[in-house]
């Protein structure tokens, strides 16, 4: 029997690739099937993954098509009970899956079990953490912690198979922000779990898509979508709350990359629906930050 299936998606990566699916098969709960969709690869990932695992992996290759899709595929043709995913780029510690494993089956309740994140940059030397219990409170429904900041590294998430039927994977239309849909859509019908432990190195600030200046309006529109799916199940004035704070930290984002006009836009957006101060606070941060920005951009170079 088929327990646990690991979907890992790559694209022109086949050193990294491969430094991943090493981190699999170093799994202490042994990894049932690894399979590792390629994105339309010219790199000669195939040849080098061939010789190198041969049966022990199962290798598909598709015409390019971005990561979602790749995901997907990936999923299609998972046979496991639980499935969790791997991205080429990061790396799973050796009692990753076991720990995720333990809580899914101590807790049928759940859909899905994260863990936490070790940030790192392309040296592999350490970022910060992504600690999920800083969102995600208590384990069970999630959405009204979710809906705060619905960041997800996939490489944390371990899954039922049954979600993914459910929901239907990963949105193919987007180009950025996939991952934020995805785990604001898991958390809208399914309860979540937190494993309280750094089992994931994810790599940062190389050439991944997160970089994309079209990642803030993608990270923008996908939180305004759940948020208004939310109406009505979750109290408006938190997600007023939500929708102003999301506004705010993509705000500094414009402003970083001189989208001075969408910027502000996003401003008077989110000072418009919610009295928080916090969130205000954080707005009132961002006018001596745009000041900075824009006067080093006016001096000479």
């Amino acid at each position: 029997m088929i327990r646990i299936s690991a979907i890992i998606p790559t694209y022109n990566r086949r050193d990294l690739v491969i430094r991943a699916i090493e981190t699999a098969l170093a799994q202490t709960v042994p990894i049932d099937e690894i399979i590792v969709v390629d994105d339309g690869s010219s790199d000669g990932t195939g040849d080098a993954l061939h010789a190198r695992y041969g049966e022990r992996i199962r290798y598909v290759w598709q015409a390019n098509a971005g990561v979602s899709a790749a995901r997907n595929h990936g999923m299609r043709l998972a046979r496991g009970r639980y499935f969790a995913l791997l991205d080429s780029d990061d790396e799973w510690l050796p009692e990753k899956t076991a720990r995720q494993l333990a809580l899914l089956q101590a807790r049928p309740d759940l859909g899905m079990a994260l863990c936490d994140v070790q940030r790192v940059d392309a040296a592999g030397n350490a970022i910060d953490i992504l600690r999920r219990r800083d969102t995600i409170r208590e384990d069970g429904p999630a959405l009204r912690w979710v809906i705060h900041n619905p960041a997800l590294a996939p490489a944390s998430a371990m899954f039922l198979r049954e979600v993914f039927e459910d929901i239907g994977g990963f949105d193919e239309s987007l180009r950025t922000a996939e991952d934020i849909d995805f785990h604001l859509r898991v958390a809208r019908r399914w309860p979540i779990g937190v494993v309280e432990a750094p089992l994931v190195r994810a790599m940062r600030g190389h050439d991944g898509l997160s970089a994309d200046p079209g990642t803030y309006d993608d990270y923008v529109r996908v939180v305004e979508r759940a948020i208004a799916g939310a109406r009505g199940v979750l109290d408006d004035q938190d997600l007023d709350r939500a929708l102003a704070s999301t506004y705010a930290r993509n705000a500094r984002g414009m402003l970083i990359r001189g989208r001075w006009s969408d910027a502000m836009r996003l401003i008077r957006r989110s000072w418009g629906l919610t009295q928080d101060r916090e969130v205000r606070r954080e707005l009132l941060r961002l006018l001596p930050f745009a000041a900075r920005r824009a006067l080093r951009g006016m001096l000479p170079r």
